[in-house]
């Protein structure tokens, strides 16, 4: 059995938690996690994969089990969180990683690699977009003229909400746990926090904004990627993979017949195609 080590470290003044596991001097694989989750959403993908990597998944700033100051002391944005993460990754001395990505961790993520493109040996994503192919208009509108009301965005913080995001486009909702979403609107529902969520939510279409920005980085790099996505996710769709292609032709790209967390339901599915990918690229 693996061991999963559970710390963690000071970063601007507040204590930042993430979950490590595997040989400290193996290829190292950083998991993001997505909304409304935290690194539990990785509880079973770290042990699969620390056999043979070394695996950091961090909760940010306002998520699981790090700090949750509130809205008034620290500005939520898509920019301050990667600056969080980025500090973090330097402060454990991780200079080479791959990336791994789901939802609010891909704006993170490719934050990060179009920072530091020289430090990024692959990425997978897993229903982490890039492109707005792969935006549901009624969930994430991003147009100046019909911007989301702050009551609309505060639906997307109730418990019904948080359920469908890991049961819908599931074809055997039995397979996914109750406890996913229950563990995620206990943490959303502490003091201040949902108005932390709700601040980033805000921020969103400043990650549209990026999107050129990301899609130059892919083209400049051509980054070996894995697109490993659920299909019938109803915020990130399908297209949203296939996307990924047009700058990257080499990527690997799988549609699996499952929702927006798909490591609930094609957990094994996901391990054999990320270990297969990372054996090849990394080896390479």
């Amino acid at each position: 059995m693996v061991d999963v080590h559970h710390r963690h470290a000071v970063i601007q003044g507040h204590r930042i938690f993430y979950r490590e596991a595997g040989p400290a001097g193996a290829e190292t694989v950083v998991l993001l996690h997505g909304f409304p989750s935290s690194s539990h959403m990785y509880r079973h993908l770290i042990p699969a994969l620390a056999d043979r990597y070394h695996v950091i998944a961090p909760d940010y700033l306002g998520s699981g089990a790090s700090d949750t100051p509130p809205v008034g002391e620290f500005t939520y944005t898509f920019d301050s969180i990667t600056d969080i993460v980025d500090e973090l990754l330097d402060a454990l001395g991780v200079q080479r990683y791959a990336l791994y990505v789901q939802d609010f961790g891909a704006p993170v993520g490719f934050r990060i690699a179009a920072r530091h493109p020289e430090r990024i040996t692959a990425i997978v994503t897993q229903n982490g977009n890039a492109y707005v192919d792969g935006l549901n208009p009624e969930l994430l509108d991003v147009s100046d003229s019909t911007p989301r009301t702050e009551e609309s965005l505060r639906e997307n913080l109730t418990l019904d909400f948080t359920r469908q995001m890991y049961l819908t486009g599931v074809p055997d909702p039995s397979l996914v746990s109750p406890d996913t979403w229950l563990y995620d609107q206990t943490l959303l529902e502490r003091p201040g926090v949902k108005d932390i969520q709700l601040a980033l939510l805000a921020d969103y279409p400043a990650n549209v904004a990026r999107y050129p920005e990301f899609q130059e980085y892919f083209r400049t790099s051509q980054v070996p990627l894995l697109a490993v996505w659920g299909a019938n996710d109803q915020v990130f769709f399908a297209p949203g993979a296939t996307a990924f292609g047009r700058d990257l032709p080499d990527a690997e790209i799988h549609l699996l017949n499952t929702g927006h967390f798909a490591l609930e339901t094609h957990l094994d599915t996901i391990v054999g195609h990320v270990r297969a990918f990372l054996g090849r690229v990394l080896t390479a």
